[in-house]
């Protein structure tokens, strides 16, 4: 998001009173009050959840009793371990026994967590789709909430971006795009519109085929109703992905995520993160940069990722640099669709390389752009400052 955000990580705008008295999970009246009952709405995706309830006794055994070694990531909700349970009964087992899945761990340090947590639950308990991580089931006990996920085999696209010794091929790139244009989409054509509203690739999941899906719903919103535009709310979010008009005026419209969604292709093609502070000065923001070549072919073709050794369709490279133009429109009215992008990644993942387009983006020179150590020096938003204080996601001071 913008300069107001102080740092990306998972705190929410207001605050929830978490109980610090003992919950018994086998409380059912407490768990509907707090979880919510969710029945079929008649629509594609929309489905009554059979969510898992755990004991925390479950996931610790699960997971090795969280052990350090276990642990996927870390974000503001908490930390991510990977843990096995039974195939068919989810009861704890062996590592390598039965199925991998990824249990999510609040801080219990943090006063968002409650709230995030329900967050998850509402929203992935009630939409199932094949571009969202599901949700298999989830634990409430004391101050303890921890959600179940399935396990991504490929971690994030984040990783695989910036972290990642293999750089990914055009073709995956695109397809991994579609495939979370895809679930973008799906949310906001439901018939209680949802908005994502932290779209970034660290959210970005992938199995073992590179197939995408959206994870981390702690911020999502429904969408505005009875006919209005937009809904107001508390600026939340990753510094770099959010909108202008969001961090401008709280105004969080669908095509919010649009705009979103055109920050994450542009790191895609380009290879470079929205925000890094270990860039030359010019350079700290991709969008401000690099939106200046989109338009130009010859500009165009020098921030193209040369990891990818000039292995990529100049017609589509040309495509989805119009396309990132057209999802970083100031006005959201002048923002595709998600649909609208989903139609025009898939004209571009048909496009194929031609063998000497290849040879001929080799011999351009892109000094001017990836300085030595340019992806080497890459920092996580998670530990980028700005004026001395730590970026995080909060509300604008």
């Amino acid at each position: 998001m913008g300069s107001c955000f102080p740092k990306p990580v998972n705190n929410l705008s207001t605050t929830t009173h978490v109980p610090t008295s003992s919950v018994s999970i086998s409380d059912d009246k407490k768990k509907e009050a707090m979880i919510g009952k969710h029945t079929s709405a008649g629509g594609e995706g929309i489905v009554t959840p059979k969510l898992k309830s755990f004991t925390y006794s479950e996931l610790r055994s699960a997971t090795k009793n969280f052990r350090p070694d276990t642990m996927l990531g870390e974000g503001g909700f908490g930390r991510v371990f990977k843990g096995w349970v039974d195939g068919e009964t989810y009861a704890p087992s062996k590592a390598g026994v039965g199925i991998a899945v990824a249990v999510k761990k609040s801080n219990t340090d943090s006063p968002q967590g409650l709230k995030e947590w329900k967050a998850e639950v509402d929203f992935l308990g009630k939409f199932s789709h094949s571009n969202l991580v599901k949700l298999v089931g989830y634990c409430w006990e004391d101050r303890e909430f921890l959600l179940v996920y399935e396990y991504m085999q490929r971690g994030s696209l984040e990783n695989h971006l910036f972290k990642s010794r293999e750089p990914l091929p055009w073709s995956t790139r695109i397809k991994i795009a579609t495939g979370a244009a895809q679930g973008l989409a799906f949310l906001h054509t439901t018939e209680k519109t949802v908005i994502y509203r932290d779209f970034k690739s660290a959210n970005i999941l992938l199995d073992t085929d590179f197939n995408a899906k959206l994870s981390d719903f702690g911020l999502a919103k429904l969408g505005p109703s009875n006919g209005a535009s937009h809904v107001s709310t508390g600026v939340v979010g990753t510094y770099g992905y959010a909108a202008p008009e969001y961090i401008a005026t709280g105004h969080l419209y669908v095509k919010s995520d649009v705009y979103g969604f055109g920050v994450v292709l542009l790191e895609m093609i380009t290879g470079l993160r929205v925000v890094d502070t270990n860039r030359p000065g010019s350079r700290h923001n991709l969008v401000d940069w690099a939106r200046p070549a989109l338009p130009d072919k010859r500009k165009l073709q020098k921030i193209i990722d040369p990891r990818l050794e000039g292995d990529y369709p100049s017609k589509g490279a040309r495509k989805t640099a119009d396309l990132i133009l057209r999802c970083l429109e100031h006005d959201p009215k002048n923002r595709p669709s998600m649909e609208e992008v989903v139609m025009s990644l898939q004209e571009i993942s048909a496009i194929e390389t031609k063998p000497k387009e290849a040879r001929a983006h080799k011999t351009e020179p892109t000094g001017s752009h990836h300085v030595r150590g340019y992806h080497s020096t890459h920092q996580s938003p998670l530990h980028m400052k700005q004026g001395g204080r730590p970026i995080e996601r909060s509300p604008v001071r």
